[in-house]
């Protein structure tokens, strides 16, 4: 089958962007000798025909004039020529581009045909590079603060892709340097949702490796001493000034007030300093921005210069000592020899100060290489708005609980900034490790879209081996994992959460009834609707209102006959052809009916559907009632016909 084409809005990579009102990302390729601040000119020259992040009345834009002309896959859709989005720390306001992946929702996406779902593979079979056969190294550090959403999953998707791809090594390390947002039950839901998605590191948390400890409370210790070199060579000073002092001299030069920090401690006499600590001040550490452009190659967005001047001097150490994330990740990046930084189009207003700092670390020793960047471009929900942490789009337990299956889950991800082919939606773990490449990603805003992530997820449940899809049922049908949001009270429907923990008979019922329902299911949730009948007593079923008065006059009269024919069969007649051809017999030609005459099949099984299954949809009547058994299936019939007089 042909694969949805998406809308979205082609990058230039070979434009260069120039910030000119306010600090916003960063990274410098090639790198400055170590000890410089200032780069050579020729380096930081904006190209002839460059793209320019413009100031604009209504917000910050990036403009080019040149397109490139090599092929892209027709899901991309068309080139705009404006890219505009949200960058944090420039004045003004900016509002969100338009995201890509943008298509009607009446429309249900065709999706191609694909050989093994979203799982990793032999690497032979696909001449993917040895693990840690390369010198790429990227990280993944998330803050232990909420829940797992997906946006943290794409960025980790991202980078995990990469470092298989390249055979580089991944690192997984925790950013929990802010004790007043930081938990331990968020800690603890980022590995669980690590490990359920198969997102595996090779080193950090809970594995080792030769840089522990990898959460950066427990590293508090490194970052004092490198604090203190960095203040030692002149790359960081102390800064008193209060934040109402900050505003009051900006309305003195007739400035508006949230400009921000104004460099005033920047040269302060020893003098003046200990003038301020007599009047009990603490001062913060405020790194010395340099006076010229900062210029990185972006690797997703191109080139792009910050203004000299547009980014002030930033806090890297609070006024009790305690290292911010502006010091610390930097810090972190530089001792575990990451090569690659690949985080969200969010951060990016923060590039030009780490790069600023990672120069200042070379010159110290305590750093050999600045890191490439690559800002991974939004993902929105809707109207057009970035996907909010706390949307329920967003909520990684949320479409666990309603059965998205990793390989879905990921799959579907993937897509929102990159795409494996033109005609391709669905893909193996093994096809995008071995595809991927960040300079492919897409910076235009992407949509996560939940029918099409669903689609795509179903998908990759029909790809599922017999016995893989069966095991995975089990939690479900267990009711292993909470709802999130708590509406919903826990029923188990099975004994055990794992199908090894069943008993016989609940073993037995999902060997045959799983298969049934496995292309018939989008979510694994739905196997509580699809299923739950066959693990309730007789007399627990529960058949809904609405349903009983859909019935029809005729129900009464299809129901006797049904119970007529099924009683002559004997134990070794009980199966589905069996029963189909004496229901058959009875109800749709007639033979068991009280004037004789025959009822459509849709009139002749319904009631005989809901009886047995208490819903008008259900796996296939005959196979249900097969695996029910005949005692069962009778004493449903007759509770119903008593129900319908």
């Amino acid at each position: 089958m042909a694969s949805v084409n998406l809308n979205s809005t082609l990058k230039n990579r070979n434009a260069s962007y120039r910030i000119g009102d306010g600090g916003s990302s960063g990274n410098t390729q090639p790198l400055p000798a170590a000890g410089s601040m200032k780069p050579p000119t020729e380096r930081w020259r904006e190209p002839t025909g460059a793209a320019r992040l413009e100031r604009s009345g209504s917000g910050t834009r990036f403009s080019s004039s040149s397109r490139r002309s090599s092929a892209i896959p027709a899901w991309r859709g068309r080139e705009s020529d404006h890219y505009t989005g949200p960058l944090e720390g420039l004045p003004g306001p900016c509002s969100p581009g338009v995201p890509s992946g943008d298509y009607p929702d009446s429309i249900m996406p065709e999706l191609s045909d694909h050989s093994s779902a979203f799982r990793p593979e032999p690497a032979a079979a696909s001449g993917v590079p040895e693990q840690g056969s390369s010198s790429v190294r990227v990280r993944f550090c998330p803050s232990p603060t909420g829940t797992p959403h997906v946006g943290m999953v794409r960025t980790c998707l991202f980078n995990w892709a990469y470092a298989r791809h390249t055979g580089g090594t991944f690192v997984f390390r925790i950013e929990d340097t802010d004790s007043a947002r930081d938990s331990e039950e968020s800690f603890d839901a980022i590995l669980d949702s690590l490990t359920w998605l198969g997102l595996d590191w090779d080193e950090g948390v809970g594995k080792g490796g030769p840089h522990e400890p990898y959460r950066q409370s427990q590293r508090m210790d490194l970052y004092k001493e490198v604090a203190a070199e960095l203040l030692e060579a002149g790359y960081l000073y102390e800064s008193f000034s209060t934040p109402e002092e900050i505003e009051a001299r900006h309305r003195e030069r007739g400035e508006d007030p949230k400009l921000g920090y104004d460099g005033f401690d920047r040269n302060l006499t020893q003098e003046q300093k200990d003038a301020f600590r007599a009047e009990g001040r603490l001062p913060v550490l405020r790194m010395r921005m340099p006076e010229e452009d900062i210029t990185f190659t972006d690797l997703v967005r191109g080139p792009i210069t910050f203004k000299a001047g547009r980014v002030p001097d930033y806090v890297v150490v609070r006024a009790g000592g305690e290292p911010l994330y502006t010091l610390v990740n930097p810090v972190d990046d530089a001792a575990m020899g990451i090569t690659h930084v690949l985080r969200g189009e969010d951060l990016l207003s923060s590039t030009p100060r780490q790069v600023a700092l990672y120069r200042a670390l070379m010159d110290i020793g305590r750093a050999q290489v600045v890191p490439e960047f690559g800002h991974l471009p939004y993902v929105m929900g809707e109207g057009n708005r970035k996907l909010s942490k706390r949307d329920p789009q967003s909520n990684l337990l949320i479409h666990r609980y309603r059965g998205m299956i990793p390989e879905g889950l990921l799959n579907y991800l993937a897509l929102l900034g990159w795409s494996l082919s033109a005609d391709r939606d669905v893909f193996s773990a093994a096809e995008m490790i071995e595809a991927f490449d960040v300079h492919d990603v897409n910076p235009n805003p992407a949509r996560f879209d939940p029918k099409k992530c669903e689609a795509i997820n179903a998908e990759q449940v029909r790809a599922l081996g017999e016995t893989d899809f069966r095991d995975r049922l089990v939690p479900y049908l267990a009711d292993a994992y909470p709802d999130p949001t708590g509406e919903t009270a826990q029923v188990p429907l099975v004994s055990a959460e794992a199908f090894d923990e069943l008993t016989a008979r609940e073993q037995e019922i999902l060997n045959e009834a799983a298969p049934l329902i496995q292309t018939r299911i989008q979510l694994l949730r739905e196997s509580r609707d699809m299923l739950g009948f066959l693990f309730v007593p007789d007399d627990e079923l529960v058949i809904d209102d609405k349903v009983l008065a859909k019935l029809k006059a005729s129900a009464g009269d299809v129901l006797d006959a049904g119970i007529r024919a099924l009683e002559g069969l004997s134990s070794e007649q009980w199966g589905k052809d069996r029963l189909e051809d004496v229901l058959k017999a009875a109800i749709v030609e007639g033979q068991g009916m009280p004037d004789g005459e025959g009822i459509k099949p849709r009139l002749a099984y319904g009631p005989l559907r809901v009886a047995v299954t208490g819903r008008p949809v259900s796996p296939p009547l005959f196979e249900s009632m097969e695996i029910l058994g005949s005692d069962s299936t009778l004493a449903r019939l007759k509770a119903l016909r008593a129900q319908v007089g």
